[in-house]
């Protein structure tokens, strides 16, 4: 990485933050070159591939799971590998007595599926409902800076039990898992497991887990030519009126209409 510049900013959140636009990014070929300039206005993108990122000098190589904040007037430029697709909201940030200091570019690890759903939900409600999209990338922008080490010192290690409980439930998205089950796999009680996890991750376990099928919903709905029932199976929610309600509660539309909005964009 170039250290021409700073690789870190100072972003303002004691103010909801204004949205301009909330969107789906999809660029490419391999090869390709953009560049972006947005004079007034914050990036705040969620990576889904991997590329070359140059930020005001600075070199950045991006792989699924980044998460970048640019701030207004900050040139950029992408060199794609290939079809490259992110989750992108444009917008303005107030002033603040003490902004928070974040990495312009850094791997969200663990939040990625939060960020997604967060950013999803952003996006499913832009522009009709406002207020629900400012609330949704008002906490995104919060996890994002709860990325970063604290001041002075390194992040703080996550537990072994939390590591073990998401290995768990990512190897196994399809079967109907309990907490009790997820907490024998990782060698704690339920009642530990809940308040590893939460300090770990902002999340509960059923909450966890709920993002990460809907994500996985998501992309297979998008991504793949497998039958509405097929993708309910593999995401663990094989009641066809139980993943229709869930798409609509946590993506904002019908399977069927996340999957024909892929053609829209």
């Amino acid at each position: 990485m170039s250290n021409t510049h700073s690789s870190t900013v100072l972003v303002p959140l004691d103010e909801p933050p204004v949205p301009v636009a909330v969107g789906v990014g999809i660029h490419g070929p391999a090869g390709h070159v953009d560049d972006f300039q947005l004079p007034d206005l914050w990036q705040f993108h969620l990576y889904d591939y991997e590329a070359d990122l140059t930020v005001d000098g600075v070199a950045y190589e991006i792989r699924p799971g980044s998460v970048s904040l640019v701030p207004p007037g900050t040139p950029v430029r992408y060199r794609y590998r290939g079809r490259s697709e992110h989750l992108y909201v444009h917008l303005r940030l107030g002033a603040a007595a003490e902004p928070r200091e974040v990495a312009t570019v850094q791997h969200a690890g663990r939040q990625v599926a939060l960020l997604e759903g967060q950013l999803r939900q952003a996006l499913a409600a832009w522009p009709s409902t406002p207020g629900r999209a400012v609330a949704e990338v008002w906490a995104a922008l919060w996890r994002v800076v709860e990325l970063a080490p604290a001041q002075g010192g390194a992040a703080p290690a996550t537990h072994a039990a939390v590591v073990a409980a998401v290995t768990f439930i990512e190897e196994r998205l399809a079967e109907p898992l309990t907490v009790p089950e997820i907490a024998r796999a990782a060698g704690v009680s339920h009642n530990h497991l809940t308040r590893l996890f939460r300090a770990a991750t902002g999340e509960t376990v059923i909450g966890y887990l709920r993002v990460r099928r809907m994500a996985q919903a998501r992309h297979l709905l998008r991504a793949s030519t497998l039958s509405i029932p097929a993708v309910a199976a593999t995401v663990g929610i094989p009641d066809l009126q139980a993943f229709n309600k869930a798409c609509r509660r946590e993506l904002g539309a019908s399977p069927r209409a996340v999957r024909a909005d892929l053609g829209r964009q």
